[in-house]
């Protein structure tokens, strides 16, 4: 059986049109549609001639995933989506509505994710399987769909739920062109960010790529020792090569990274940890994200440091000259905020 061929695929999409002998204005129509005004599969056929709408939906197949469950959160904007892959593993992603009207996705770029930070859901389920670029991109397809209801469509992508995005990054450069393709969702990079906890080499390569692009550094420490408790992956990735890699991103980019600061009372909030913490970033761009801690169900004993003691390690990272933003969290009744992101069910071995 011959594969469909995936509507993101312009190239592949490109020749089902030329074999169906669709007109290029048809197509744009039926794409419109379908990204930009969040239709359905069946309204955004209707673009295309009654012959030629059979022929078309053989070959191409609009969704990869199947929605499996949602939860809303009854304290605050926040929806959790749990997806089925045709492998019939689960993905979750969440949709955020910020107060000030703008709305946001969590996407995940694995099933799983291999990095186990410590502080993190989604790392103690165990090795990571990537997803494909159109996994990705239809979690923002259905949660359009989702939202347009409510007069609302998806503004900011971020790439913050399972996985580790540069641990599968073919997948998700494909799937960011897709997301900034003015024939497709058309999104700003200003409004696209990638998260990572900080893989040199590929944290360039992402730049070099997408030199607009929004990128965040979970960092959690300044102290080598301190990472590598929190963030094992980090004994294979010293500071200093992490801090190269940071001014190299920085000088091409021409904008702050942000940098993603998870406080921790006693392991990574004590003035000490504070100053080596000004010292390493002295002279980069960033700007800080103070983030709080959520508990998880292996939490190994951590407690989130203190919202006073937050707040002074805001200001002292403000008096030093970085720009600081303390974060709250959406989701956290609903297991969907930072870092809660795992499955409460059973996936295929």
């Amino acid at each position: 059986m011959t594969p469909m061929t995936p509507i993101h695929d312009a190239v592949a999409l490109e020749a089902v049109r030329k074999r169906l002998r669709i007109e290029p204005w048809d197509l744009k129509r039926l794409r419109n549609a379908f990204y930009k005004k969040h239709q359905t599969a069946e309204e955004s056929l209707e673009h295309l001639s009654v012959e030629q709408r059979d022929a078309f939906r053989s070959d191409v197949a609009f969704h990869s995933l199947r929605l499996h469950s949602r939860r809303d959160s009854e304290i605050d904007g926040a929806t959790k989506l749990l997806f089925r892959t045709v492998g019939g593993h689960l993905i979750e992603s969440v949709i955020l509505r910020i107060a000030s009207g703008r709305t946001s996705l969590c996407v995940s770029s694995q099933v799983g994710c291999a990095v186990r930070c410590r502080f993190c859901a989604t790392g103690q389920m165990g090795t990571a399987l990537d997803l494909t670029s159109e996994q990705i991109l239809d979690q923002v397809v259905q949660a359009n769909h989702l939202l347009r209801g409510e007069g609302r469509s998806i503004r900011n992508v971020v790439f913050m739920g399972m996985g580790e995005p540069l641990l599968n990054e073919s997948a998700v450069y494909a799937a960011l062109d897709v997301l900034l393709s003015p024939q497709c969702f058309d999104l700003s990079p200003a409004k696209v960010l990638v998260s990572t906890v900080g893989i040199p080499d590929a944290m360039v390569r992402c730049a070099e790529r997408f030199p607009r692009l929004r990128m965040a550094l979970s960092l959690h420490s300044a102290r080598q020792a301190g990472r590598e408790s929190l963030i094992p992956l980090a004994r294979r990735y010293p500071l200093e090569s992490l801090r190269r890699a940071m001014m190299q991103m920085t000088n091409i980019q021409r904008q702050p990274l942000m940098v993603e600061y998870l406080l921790l009372q006693g392991l990574n909030d004590g003035d000490q940890d504070m100053a080596e913490l000004i010292n390493c970033l002295r002279g980069i761009p960033v700007h800080f994200n103070l983030i709080p801690y959520n508990a998880i169900a292996a939490d190994a004993g951590l407690i989130g440091s203190g919202a006073e003691r937050r707040r002074q390690f805001a200001d002292a990272l403000s008096e030093a000259g970085f720009p600081v933003t303390i974060r709250y969290s959406l989701g956290n009744d609903i297991a969907a905020a930072c870092g809660q992101l795992a499955l409460r069910e059973k996936t295929p071995s």
